[in-house]
């Protein structure tokens, strides 16, 4: 049977709704909309919905606007029927309904992170176990301790240790064979990096190598190593080395291919640190481009270095990476329009309501309040007494009538500043509503079962 889908919605986005789901043209299901009867959809309650539903329900499904707080699951077990959270943004409609009726599906992947504490000869064990805790949180499957040239390292077996206690898959990467060597006796569960003359190491010890060659770009070397390492029985990973933009990096990237040839079946890694690390480009990118490498090629382990300023997210922005490219390989698709958090600076579709629209809404209104908006052509400004619109903050101040009201000025300005920003990067803009800079940013857990708490400037005034 065909799906039958009700979306709710408010009365001022209703038109808009109408429009957008009738430019999908033939869709796998039926579907229909109803004004809850609120003027912003955003402002329905558990209690509003369950009154105005029409009933019975006409329906296998009901999506809510992105923004409606509400309890999901109380609604479905009153109403009878799933009830989903639809996106924030009606004009994002067409995506959340482009495969089979389902928003993309994120929660898949196929490769494994290796999150590399650089200086851990250096810091406590302590502070080691609280990295790797945040690193775990970020997304990384394996923490892996580095350990310094000329640098003792005398808490290794402590660290390797108190890692495994707190439940952490551990790697030791030292250029050192002893310190290899204790780091296996201590129970670490894979080594970086061993070559054909340490590989009797994992020999001793239930630990997996990751093998490189020696020399350094020596390709043939890597293979005698991995046949060897099958030869007697030896788990392993491969690591072809992959070298930084002007000192070796396309004569890597063809290693890394020639290996996947000669080695079709073996468990690969990429070590992505030499160009997130080295390249002054936004990581985010930078680690779409090589995770996309990696899902071609079958790479499923990634070793990610996370010490420059510019990378502090990039363990993040690495899990995101995997998820969409699993999911885009999967789908057979391009890794586009998944939402996954990498487009941080652009966002895909910036302006989801039209200069038209927006003159719409503002002659409807009337009372002082400030509304603001951002279109593709500026800021836009209005109450009931005028609409204004700017390509920066500044030349809206002569509109603001806030005097004796520092609360309200300030809220002004600073949402005025954050819409500046926004229509100048080409950037999504919310009253109310953070500015999204994907996975570079941290996002605080919300409750979407109920509403907000009250905003800064209403608090004050409330104070008063």
């Amino acid at each position: 049977m065909t799906e039958r889908i009700l979306l709710l919605t408010g009365h001022l986005a209703y038109p808009r709704l109408i429009k957008t789901m009738n430019g999908l043209g033939q869709t796998p299901f039926v579907w229909c909309a109803v004004d809850i009867g609120v003027k912003v959809a955003a402002l329905m309650t558990e209690a509003i919905i369950l009154r105005r539903v029409p009933r019975p329900v006409d329906a296998d499904r009901i999506i809510l606007p992105g923004r409606c707080r509400a309890d999901l699951e109380a609604l479905s077990r009153a109403l009878g029927v799933a009830v989903e959270r639809g996106p924030d943004e009606i004009a994002d409609l067409p995506v959340f309904f482009g495969r089979g009726g389902r928003a993309p599906d994120l929660s898949g992947y196929d490769i494994r992170i290796f999150s590399e504490i650089v200086d851990a000869s250096g810091i406590s064990v302590e502070d080691i176990v609280r990295r790797a805790d945040m690193m775990r949180a970020a997304g990384a499957d394996v923490i892996d301790l580095g350990a310094l040239p000329d640098t003792p390292f005398p808490h290794l077996e402590a660290s390797v240790r108190a890692l495994k206690a707190a439940g952490h898959k551990v790697s030791v990467d030292s250029a050192n064979a002893d310190e290899l060597e204790r780091g296996a006796a201590a129970g670490a569960d894979f080594l970086l990096s061993l070559t054909e003359t340490t590989l009797g190491i994992a020999r001793k010890y239930p630990v997996t190598p990751i093998l490189i060659p020696q020399p350094h770009s020596d390709l043939d070397s890597l293979v005698r190593l991995a046949e060897r390492a099958q030869r007697e029985g030896i788990p392993f990973i491969i690591d072809p080395i992959l070298d930084p933009i002007h000192f070796g990096f396309t004569a890597s990237v063809a290693r890394y291919i020639e290996a996947r040839r000669r080695l079709p079946e073996a468990q690969m890694m990429m070590g992505t640190g030499n160009l997130t690390e080295l390249t002054e480009a936004d990581s985010s990118g930078v680690a779409a481009l090589l995770l996309g490498l990696c899902s071609e090629l079958s790479i499923r382990n990634v070793l990610v270095v996370q010490v420059s300023p510019h990378t502090r997210r990039t363990v993040a922005e690495h899990d995101a990476a995997r998820r969409l490219m699993f999911a885009s390989r999967s789908d057979e698709a391009l890794p586009k329009g998944y939402g996954a958090g990498l487009a941080q600076v652009h966002d895909l579709k910036p302006f989801v309501i039209t200069p038209a629209e927006i003159s719409e809404r503002a002659a409807d209104v009337r009372d002082t309040n400030y509304r603001i908006e951002v279109a593709e052509d500026g800021i836009h400004l209005y109450n009931r007494d005028g609409h204004h619109v700017a390509r920066d903050a500044m030349a809206l101040f002569p509109h603001l009538s806030v005097k004796g009201d520092d609360a309200h000025a300030f809220y002004l300005g600073t949402e005025l500043m954050k819409a500046e920003l926004a229509f100048t990067l080409g950037k999504r803009y919310v009253q109310d509503e953070p500015l999204d800079f994907g996975v570079a940013t941290e996002h605080a857990e919300e409750d979407l079962t109920r509403s907000r708490a009250m905003g800064h400037t209403l608090r004050v005034k409330a104070e008063r």
